[in-house]
């Protein structure tokens, strides 16, 4: 069982949904990304995502994409991301990475499973790879006991469920909207719906994505997901507080209010 797997199995007794934070890796720098995982941790994250910056982002709306991009600016590199990993390993939740196929092909998809493996790294999404074409990606990841995290979405079948199903490990994320990353004043209509038919055809977790950016839409989502992620309302208080002193404090704040609000639910 994988860390992963045990952080939803132990929610799962005490009746919580799993609260994933998404920080992107060198924004603004990688000094204050530590700080932030390490801040968030702190906060009752359960997983952390970290986000590889990529020039060309396609899952990622406006607020993660300039994030990407001041990161890119930064001159941040993938060995970077596994030295910063490899530093939190053992004093945060479980890592998740996630990342475009392009570097992973470039590095070498046997090589950076086992450099994540190394680093502590516990699961990846690779959000541009549909599980059709991620039986070579798979076996590797597998070798070295990486959970691989794929997505579905609104307008996904049952049929595509079940086999998103069976290629991931770890958990399923569901992406809430048809679209790209970035806050919304209201949570999908269907969004439940969608949650439940996803659970009905998969015997994995499902954490929603996609929107999420307050302590009412968490304690919503709650009630009927595994676990929700968190992303870009993160990625709106680093770009409004840049240079600011009080950075991470005020990520901390986000997350202790989302935390405090999905620990009033009772699934």
């Amino acid at each position: 069982m994988s860390r992963i797997d045990q952080v939803f199995q132990e929610l799962k007794a005490r009746g919580r949904a799993a609260l994933i934070g998404f920080v992107m890796a060198g924004d603004p720098s990688l000094e204050v990304t530590e700080a932030l995982v390490l801040k968030i941790a702190e906060e009752s994250t359960d997983i952390i995502e970290l986000g590889m910056p990529f020039s060309d982002p396609l899952a990622d709306g406006p607020t993660l994409q300039r994030a990407s991009q001041r990161a890119l600016r930064n001159g941040i590199s993938i060995k970077d991301i596994f030295l910063l990993s490899r530093r939190l390993h053992g004093i945060c939740p479980p890592l998740v990475l996630m990342t475009y196929f392009n570097p992973v092909l470039r590095y070498g998809p046997k090589v950076f499973s086992k450099h994540c493996r190394e680093s502590g790294i516990d699961g990846v999404i690779i959000p541009d790879l549909p599980p059709e074409e991620a039986g070579p990606w798979v076996k590797e990841a597998r070798c070295v006991d990486l959970d691989t995290i794929f997505l579905t979405a609104p307008t996904s079948p049952a049929e595509r469920i079940r086999r998103v199903s069976q290629y991931s490990h770890g958990f399923v994320y569901h992406v809430s909207v048809i679209g790209v990353t970035g806050t919304r004043n209201e949570l999908p209509d269907g969004l439940e719906r969608d949650v439940r038919r996803v659970k009905e055809n998969s015997d994995r977790p499902v954490a929603v994505g996609f929107g999420i950016s307050t302590p009412e839409q968490a304690r919503e989502i709650s009630r009927f997901a595994d676990g929700i992620i968190v992303g870009s309302a993160i990625a709106e208080i680093v770009t409004r507080s840049l240079g600011h002193p009080d950075l991470v404090n005020r990520v901390g704040h986000l997350i202790a209010s989302l935390s405090q609000a999905m620990a009033r639910i009772g699934i």
